[in-house]
């Protein structure tokens, strides 16, 4: 058992004359799902697939055997069937009777789960951040062209309905000419501890867990979460959460690939602990004659404005959008969009139905590309040095971008004094000025950069290249 997750067979396209479980599910079927990963989301899937009549879950899976349990209880509690339990995913991909597998593992998962997924014949619904690394990302929109295989990314503001209207506005020219949007993320986060030994529950199966990461016991008292803020497995709050506004940013200015540069400023500032990603980061992306900053604050902070807590806006010369609202370019509340949602879970399923990637409100390669953006920011920061204001306020100012860049620089130093955070004695980090490769998703001239595209597995969790090795 367990072969067809280690099977390293190149992909191939599916043919539309193959049985059910290798090209769709009869209309008059239900969807036999998996789900992978029973923290904090891998719990919402569960809670929102249980509403969807036509879905069955028949795995829950997660090293954690006692997370797995607590899932299955309260999947029965809402009244479903009880999924088996299994530690091993492999063990579900082995399973025929699975159409899809919904992916929630920590993020260094991602891109292995849904490959083994897809290559085992299933469709895959892989939440955000798709990926861990830029290379990975890609690989997973080419696994998912090459096979035929459906693949949703966990941006689920695609499915907004008000949200869609405001982006039709956007996209339509009636805000004006758009040359800046902001992707803004402010939530205050206290110290996660350590550095200390971790002590590992009885219940994980800590190989893995650790799966493509190396095996190393964490250096933080908790496993669980707190893996979100270590380099080896997670992304830190760029992409974990801000993730999801630089998508709407994205959408909303229609770009995409990479843009010509990034550069990120900020460091992990007010306290000292295991956690090795920013709390604190600006990232300034170069789009040309667009501009998208991403700010994420987590010390204490005031909203980013009294009409707009967080989120994304848009900067227009008729106004601003900010959320799912539009203000004149006074601050004014103009109006409230509108508009029909759709569960975002609910779309993939469809789309699962129909065969047609065109019906995914979030397919896969939008998944990617707002991904990479957040795998930029972090390249940036992992390759900098110190800096004190005036060399950071330099490097800006080199900049070809917008010019409220430098006003975004101003507002942090200011956060950060409001919290007692004295730079010199915590200096910033100013990162790396990425070049971009027009047109491909690399660096110009920059091995270091490079080198973090991918990173080494552990076997056997190697996420396979093109050729299946």
């Amino acid at each position: 058992m367990l072969a067809a997750a280690f099977a390293a067979t190149a992909p191939r396209a599916l043919n539309a004359e193959e049985p059910r479980k290798a090209g769709g599910v009869a209309a008059n079927e239900k969807i036999t799902a998996a789900i992978v990963g029973c923290g904090i989301r891998g719990k919402q899937h569960a809670r929102e697939l249980a509403r969807l009549a036509d879905c069955e879950i028949a795995y829950v899976c997660d090293p954690d055997r006692d997370r797995a349990a607590e899932v299955a209880a309260q999947l029965a509690a809402a009244g479903r069937p009880t999924p088996k339990t299994v530690q091993d995913l492999r063990h579900a991909l082995d399973d025929k009777a699975v159409d899809v597998v919904f992916v929630a593992a920590p993020n260094h998962w991602h891109a292995l789960a849904a490959i083994w997924a897809m290559r085992a014949g299933k469709d895959v619904y892989v939440e955000k951040p798709v990926s861990h690394e830029i290379r990975e990302g890609r690989r997973i929109v080419e696994e998912a062209r090459a096979l035929g295989r459906i693949c949703q990314g966990g941006t689920q503001n695609r499915s907004n309905g008000p949200l869609k209207s405001a982006i039709a506005y956007v996209r339509a020219g009636k805000l004006g000419e758009v040359k800046l949007a902001r992707s803004v993320v402010f939530g205050a986060r206290g110290s996660i501890g350590g550095p200390t030994r971790c002590a590992i529950p009885p219940s994980v199966d800590f190989d893995l867990w650790a799966g493509p990461a190396p095996l190393v016991p964490p250096s933080r008292p908790k496993l669980h979460y707190d893996w979100h803020w270590s380099w080896d497995t997670g992304n830190g709050e760029l992409g974990n959460n801000n993730v999801h506004s630089l998508d709407v940013c994205r959408w909303g200015l229609g770009v995409t690939g990479l843009g010509r540069s990034a550069l990120s400023y900020g460091g992990r500032l007010g306290y000292r602990d295991a956690g090795e990603t920013p709390n604190t980061q600006v990232v300034v992306f170069d789009f040309g004659d667009k501009t998208v900053v991403s700010e994420t604050r987590g010390l204490k902070t005031e909203p980013f404005q009294p009409e707009s807590r967080e989120g994304w806006l848009f900067y227009g010369a008729e106004g601003i959008i900010a959320g799912l609202s539009l203000f004149d370019p006074d601050g004014k509340r103009v109006r409230t969009f509108e508009g029909k949602s759709e569960n975002h879970f609910a779309n993939f399923l469809k789309a699962v139905r129909s065969r047609k990637a065109s019906d995914l409100n979030a397919p896969i390669i939008e998944g990617h590309q707002s991904t990479a953006l957040c795998h930029l920011g972090n390249v940036s920061h992992r390759l900098g040095a110190t800096a004190t204001p005036e060399e950071i306020e330099r490097r800006l100012d080199g900049l070809q971008v917008h010019e409220h860049v430098r006003e975004t620089f101003e507002r942090t130093r200011k956060h950060l004094a409001d919290n007692d955070v004295d730079l010199k004695a915590t200096p910033l980090t100013l990162g790396a000025t990425l070049r971009i490769d027009p047109g491909k998703e690399s660096f110009l001239d920059d091995q270091r950069a490079d080198a973090l595209l991918t990173r080494e597995y552990r076997a056997p969790f190697v996420v396979p290249d093109a050729d299946g090795a």
